[in-house]
């Protein structure tokens, strides 16, 4: 049985005009605070603990 797939063309989702400057603000603050999460996760599990002798 052959399964009914619906093809789509992404090229034009979400319209044709461009961003505005509130989008693109938007946009631009998203990305920095993704960045900024995982650049802290990457310090975290890099940082050297101290090690212990016993």
């Amino acid at each position: 049985m052959k399964s009914k797939r619906i093809e789509l063309d992404v090229d034009f989702i979400g319209g044709q005009s461009g961003l505005t400057s509130q989008e693109e603000k938007a946009l631009s603050e998203y990305f920095a605070k993704k960045k900024n999460a995982t650049n802290r996760r990457i310090k975290s599990r890099t940082t050297k603990r101290p090690k212990t002798t016993t």
